[in-house]
């Protein structure tokens, strides 16, 4: 029996536009979403801004009502026994909300664990090792106003690990962090896998997923493109080469013209600190370069390389070049 499951899950909600004339728009935040993650499975969830990722969290977590479809947790109905699968899990979402600043990270652990009625010797044990996982034992007893938003986030994991859940969702937990902090994150993850926890990560980075996960849900506009382990994305581009241009001076016009040209398959933009990235695959990019330059006429061209294509490349082949302007 799978741990988390859907079928047909679908989620709708009304957003009102206009000052004067107000008008009501149906979005549809999810749509048709059919999984099945087994026990102990560090599951990915990979889909730029706006995709319905978070969405389809909350619906599995039981914080929101999905308006079509059924889903279960740890075999448990997410509407008609919510109550039951509460206990059971564990959800943190990316940011700094839910914290009380003015609390220390240990009367934080100890507040939590008396939310989730862990018997007082229980949370006696558990907390020093929470602090210990996260690496804040030395920070126990300074409140959370003074910790870094690494530190938060990590303390956001030892909260939603305090009732030790069977199933920990989280929801782009390293969003906004330094490269530091968001690889201790990382770390945390990949151990909590190892001891059989049963995870649900959403991402809209590509190489968090790839690092972490064992098999990824490709999702877009509410809706699941694919599903499978990183290394098969990967092999949807692997008849595609990948030409990397940085360049100055680059013209709308110049890119339409490399996206018509007939061996190549996508362009996508990538803003440099003082330059433009165009990512071109292309079957026989290599081979290519000299035309993708010669279309770039008047830019100036400040790097060139070619590479073997990525679970990136994979990712906007599958959801578009748009789907990267997050």
């Amino acid at each position: 029996m799978s741990i988390i499951s859907s079928n047909s899950l679908s989620r709708t909600y009304i957003s009102k536009t206009g000052v004067i004339r107000k008008q009501k728009k149906e979005i549809q935040a999810l749509e048709n979403v059919n999984l099945e993650i087994e026990r102990g499975e560090l599951f990915g969830l990979l889909g730029p801004n706006g995709a319905g990722k978070t969405t389809l969290t909350k619906i599995l977590s039981t914080i929101l009502l999905p308006t079509e479809g059924t889903a279960s947790v740890l075999g448990l109905d997410i509407i008609k026994q919510a109550r039951a699968i509460r206990p059971r899990i564990g959800i943190v979402f990316g940011g700094e909300r839910g914290l009380y600043w003015r609390l220390s990270a240990l009367e934080t652990l100890k507040y939590f664990a008396d939310l989730y009625h862990v018997p007082p010797d229980l949370a006696k044990q558990r907390i020093p090792a929470l602090l210990d996982l996260v690496g804040l034992s030395d920070r126990a007893e300074e409140r959370v106003e003074n910790f870094s938003r690494g530190m938060k986030q990590r303390l956001h994991i030892a909260r939603g690990l305090i009732s030790d859940p069977e199933v920990f969702f989280l929801d782009e937990p390293t969003i906004g962090l330094d490269p530091v902090a968001g690889r201790e994150i990382r770390r945390i993850i990949r151990d909590l896998s190892v001891e059989g926890k049963t995870i649900f990560l959403t991402s809209h980075y590509m190489y968090e997923v790839d690092e972490l996960c064992q098999r990824v849900a490709v999702l877009n506009k509410g809706q699941i493109l694919m599903v499978d382990s990183p290394s098969v994305l990967k092999k949807t581009v692997a008849d595609l080469e990948v030409v990397e241009i940085d360049a100055i001076g680059v013209t709308e016009k110049a890119i339409a013209n490399l996206r018509a040209h007939p061996h190549v398959d996508a362009v996508h933009i990538k803003p440099r600190e003082l330059a433009q990235g165009l990512i071109i695959q292309s079957p026989d990019g290599a081979s290519r370069v000299g035309e993708f330059i010669h279309i770039l006429e008047g830019a100036k061209i400040q790097r060139v390389i070619t590479r073997q294509p990525t679970l990136e490349d994979a990712y906007v082949r599958l959801v578009g070049p748009d789907a990267m302007k997050t």
